[in-house]
């Protein structure tokens, strides 16, 4: 007979970020708080793991931009350890030069204006007319989405934005209409011709979706990504110190300094329900443990389709969660190296490799990448964002040594029959990767001395993102606001009383935000207290 117990108040299924910091809100308000993670490590994909001895690699998410400033200063992650460098600019590498944009705005009008002047002079508008859509949308990702079949009041958040919306220079509304609809690309060639900066800047449009950067769609990921901010600057990007798995160490640190306890090891088989209640959870050991409320920071497939018993759940939820969109497109390939690459096209100095280097020398070569994966094949010259971490933080490398981490699209889970698999290929995607890299810096391949190759089905078995889906589930316009995941449900509630849902398929989505987590927390305190009056 299974071994019963019930010590908490929450059961949370899932020790990545978010799930961490749902437990470390709801632990912070009173309630004994367990968090169950099936590895042997918290972070899910904000991870850092050492898989090549003396070197290590944040396996999976590489960059901080999107984390909410609410719960950096509400969980106090800086008392927990947490440190973030800024990264410093994008270096991209292109077949007749370079363009190096720095944080410094002097210096990137400069490259911009090698390349074009009309780019040069319309650069600050751009980015104005960006930070304006920005500050307008921002407060919606910090609120919980407004169901369009339940509660009018709950609409009553989202007055102040309409309102704001009205105020809105009438050509900052037609530019975010154009985000919202629209494809990155024709959306930057508005203000931009130069080849390496509109495929570039496009970059941000497609990053965990299988669309081109000309696809209608990929504006809504553009604007996605610029929700960032780093010390309330846009589109800042920054790099945790001891890689992204410092980011869940810190928030961690903050649940269990609340009191919320973490279990790693112990994988969950089934949600256990009595009536149309979830109560508890059964693990895989045969072991049950029970509470008044599960949460699930899985992603929605998991959560709806793996973990309930079969018949649970309405049949057009069910229905809906199985057309939700995952689609996974990115892979990830990390490496140990004995010196800094050289690029050919490159200013004096290290300088341009303090933060990303972006192999997006032209629309067209990002266009024909997707080209492949639309029928099944890696892209035989893939995007590339190469982040080397160890020039501001050093810790992560033997003295001398370095790291490279390089986020590669695209790499389609659904792979055409002829390549039998991933688990077939995988070696010689990671030999594309480094032929792709070394088009722009010879020496990188003599300068290896490990790696590591994590496919889109790496990134399912590993760490549970299905399809590989680095967002679980892709940002589109169907599926974003109150249809995450599904509409009527965006509120973190779902159809089974007292299961929550926590992980990025909820409202706002994806990246290392802990927006979803903190706002399912705020929802079940809310619950509760009404339950209470």
């Amino acid at each position: 007979m299974a071994a019963t117990t019930q010590q908490h108040d929450v059961i949370v299924i899932g020790g990545g970020h978010n799930g961490l910091t749902t437990a470390a809100y709801l632990a912070k308000a009173g309630l004994t708080t367990l968090v169950l993670e099936r590895r042997d490590v918290l972070g899910g994909a904000t991870l850092t793991e050492s898989p090549v001895p003396g070197y290590k690699f944040s396996v999976a998410s590489y960059l901080v931009s999107l984390l909410r400033p609410q719960v950096i200063r509400e969980l106090d992650l800086a008392k927990h350890g947490l440190q973030m460098a800024p990264s410093v600019g994008t270096y991209t590498p292109h077949w007749d030069g370079y363009l190096d944009r720095r944080t410094d705005h002097a210096d990137t009008i400069r490259e911009i204006r090698k390349w074009s002047h009309r780019d040069a002079d319309n650069y600050d508008d751009f980015k104005q007319t960006v930070t304006d859509i920005t500050r307008f949308i921002r407060p919606a990702i910090d609120m919980a989405a407004p169901d369009p079949y339940g509660d009018p009041k709950e609409w009553l958040d989202y007055a102040g934005l309409a309102k704001d919306f009205g105020h809105l220079p009438l050509r900052t509304k037609g530019a975010l209409l154009d985000l919202i609809t629209g494809s990155a690309y024709d959306f930057l060639s508005r203000w931009f011709e130069g080849e390496p900066l509109v495929a570039t800047m496009s970059a941000s449009g497609i990053i965990g979706t299988f669309l081109g950067i000309k696809s209608p769609g990929t504006g809504m990921v553009f604007l996605h990504h610029y929700f960032g901010e780093i010390d309330g600057s846009f589109r800042e990007w920054a790099l945790p110190q001891g890689g992204t798995g410092a980011v869940a160490a810190a928030i961690a640190s903050a649940a269990q300094s609340f009191g919320a306890t973490t279990r790693t090891d112990a994988p969950v088989k089934q949600v256990l329900l009595k009536g149309d209640r979830a109560v508890g959870v059964a693990l895989e050991s045969g072991e049950e443990l029970y509470a008044d409320t599960i949460v699930s920071a899985a992603d929605a497939k998991h959560t709806f389709l793996d973990m309930l018993p079969t018949g649970s759940l309405p049949t057009d939820f069910e229905t809906a969660i199985r057309n939700f969109k995952f689609r996974g497109s990115s892979a990830k390939v990390n490496f140990a190296l004995d010196a800094l690459p050289i690029f050919t096209a490159a200013p004096p100095g290290n300088g341009h490799l303090m933060g990303t280097v972006s192999i997006s020398p032209s629309p067209d070569y990002m266009e024909k990448a997707y080209d492949d994966a639309k029928h099944g094949h890696p892209s035989k010259r893939p995007f590339l964002d190469m982040l080397i971490p160890t020039l501001t933080d050093p810790t992560m490398a033997p003295a001398g040594k370095h790291v490279a981490t390089a986020f590669v699209q695209y790499a389609p889970h659904k792979l055409a029959p002829e390549h039998g698999g991933w688990d077939n290929i995988k070696e010689q995607f990671g030999d594309l990767v480094v032929d792709t890299i070394s088009e722009f810096a010879p020496d990188f391949r003599d300068k290896i001395v490990g790696r590591q190759v994590m496919t889109p089905l790496d990134l399912e078995r590993t760490i549970g993102l299905t399809e590989g889906n680095i967002f679980q589930g892709e940002i589109l316009v169907q599926q974003m606001a109150f249809n995450r995941p599904v509409s009527g449900w965006a509120r973190y509630k779902t159809p089974i009383r007292d299961y929550w849902l926590a992980s990025s398929s909820a409202h706002p989505g994806g990246g290392i935000m802990a927006a979803p987590g903190r706002l399912a927390a705020l929802e079940i305190l809310k619950s509760k207290a009404q339950v209470g009056e």
